[in-house]
């Protein structure tokens, strides 16, 4: 299973992410890391990714085999994480066959209703337990 995590500014949710999904899957998944910028693809690359890139080609490539794309919501809002988020980068999270996995961070001018205060840990669990059940799912076991 091919799941790439996105993240961008300094990294640390991807990281996060990252650490949780090796220490649950290990070689199970292929983590691969797209950084938004340099800082936040090599804090990925520490937390385990499998194979890193930064920006929007890699970025742009990598989704559109991908199984599960993990990553703050703002990776599918133009111009989000400070305008780190390109036009072209967030349309191409939006139109790839993989199952997304946003995490709902109220920054940068997207406030998610609902969502309340909740600690980035227990945020990656919910990536876990989502993960959980698309681990089960047979067409997601063969990529």
């Amino acid at each position: 299973m091919k799941v790439v995590v996105i993240d961008g500014q300094g990294g640390g949710l991807g990281k996060q992410v990252i650490s949780a999904l090796k220490g649950k899957y290990n070689d199970a998944i292929s983590v691969v890391a797209i950084g938004t910028n340099a800082v936040a693809t090599q804090a990925m690359l520490k937390a385990g990714a499998d194979i890193s890139a930064t920006g929007e080609n890699p970025l742009k490539v990598n989704v559109k085999d991908a199984d599960v794309i993990i990553g703050p919501v703002g990776i599918v809002v133009a111009n989000s994480l400070f305008g780190e988020v390109t036009p072209k980068m967030a349309k191409a999270v939006g139109k790839s066959r993989a199952k997304r996995l946003l995490i709902p961070v109220n920054l940068c001018s997207n406030i998610v209703i609902g969502v309340n205060n909740t600690s980035i840990a227990t945020m990656v669990n919910g990536v876990l337990f989502e993960m959980d059940k698309l681990m089960q799912l047979p067409h997601l076991q063969e990529g």
